[in-house]
């Protein structure tokens, strides 16, 4: 049995796999261009998922399960997959810790007004501000309360933050002080002071936060997005910003990546720009390859208590 990986899991876990399973070859590479001839006879694949074209499955005439090693799984060929009946596996549930970090960051960040006092640094400017806001009593509206959606809420409430939900049905959930069902997000974003869109992209949360949404939001509101890209449409954002309509905006996933040169989110000085790093730390694969270890273990014993196993007609 032959699993080809194009993505580095260390070579400490590969000997692991090795030495648990001798019967196993663990082809390693930098990237899918290396592979070559492997493709055809590989039977699994780990990937984060951005090399994995319909073209390529293609190639890959043995391939029975992918393991993503990303969360994210809307850039995949479902069409392909489902027409092959490709078992596909990802690791959410990972990301809850690092991507909270981030958004505290970007949130205390701004409540020094962090990037003011840099340039004052750099040209020598001693300028005291006063009109501080405190996070005392903020509320923030996070649309999602998945793993991450629950651990950003839980950081923020040390914070003696306000947190309001959104989820498909409105079910409560921990560290969240009010959810609402999805059919109330304009409600629910017209409370926040800060708003986290931690949505996967779906059929239904393709471009979710539109014109309407960013118009509901409050005028000093500050929107974060470490969800996909694609929730949002990026003129509507671009208009909201421009326009005053929203404060500002940290930006870390784009509907294409990378971000255009010609984008005026570049330049603009309300916009805070990240290529796509929120959920990267130095756990990553700490935690990402003993989810892919127990599904091998699952796979190889023919068994279905895989772990992230996702439906492919409902793509998560």
């Amino acid at each position: 049995m032959k699993i080809l990986s194009s993505i580095n899991i260390g070579e400490s876990n590969v000997e692991l796999v090795k030495k648990k399973y001798p019967f196993i070859e663990y082809l390693m590479f930098k990237n899918i261009e290396e592979a070559g001839e492997h493709l055809e006879d590989a039977e699994v694949f780990v990937t984060f998922g951005f090399d994995t074209t319909a073209d390529l499955i293609e190639k890959m005439k043995n391939l029975k399960w992918i393991q993503s090693m990303s969360t994210g799984i809307d850039m995949l060929p479902f069409e392909k997959l489902k027409e092959r009946n490709i078992l596909l596996t990802n690791v959410t549930g990972i990301h809850g810790i690092p991507i909270a970090e981030y958004v505290m960051a970007v949130i205390l960040n701004d409540r020094i007004d962090g990037f003011t006092h840099y340039e004052q640094q750099k040209n020598k400017i001693w300028k005291r501000k006063m009109e501080f806001e405190e996070l005392y009593g903020k509320t923030i509206a996070i649309l999602g309360t998945g793993t991450i959606g629950k651990e950003i809420a839980r950081k923020a409430k040390a914070f003696d933050m306000y947190t309001i939900g959104v989820n498909t049905s409105g079910k409560p959930v921990d560290y969240f002080d009010k959810t609402l069902p999805i059919c109330e997000l304009n409600g629910a974003l017209s409370q926040g002071d800060y708003i986290v869109d931690t949505l996967p992209l779906t059929d239904q949360t393709r471009r979710i936060l539109g014109k309407e949404q960013f118009a509901s939001m409050k005028s000093s509101a500050y929107f974060i997005n470490i969800g996909r890209g694609a929730t949002v449409d990026e003129e509507a954002l671009i208009e909201a910003l421009q326009n005053h309509i929203i404060r500002g905006a940290t930006l870390d996933v784009f509907e294409k990546e990378p971000l255009s040169q010609t984008s005026p989110l570049w330049t603009m000085k309300n916009v805070y720009i990240t290529p796509h790093i929120s959920g990267l730390s130095n756990m990553y694969m700490n935690r990402a390859f003993p989810i892919f270890e127990h599904n091998l273990k699952t796979y190889l014993e023919g068994k279905e208590d895989y772990i992230n196993k996702i439906d492919l007609d409902k793509k998560y």
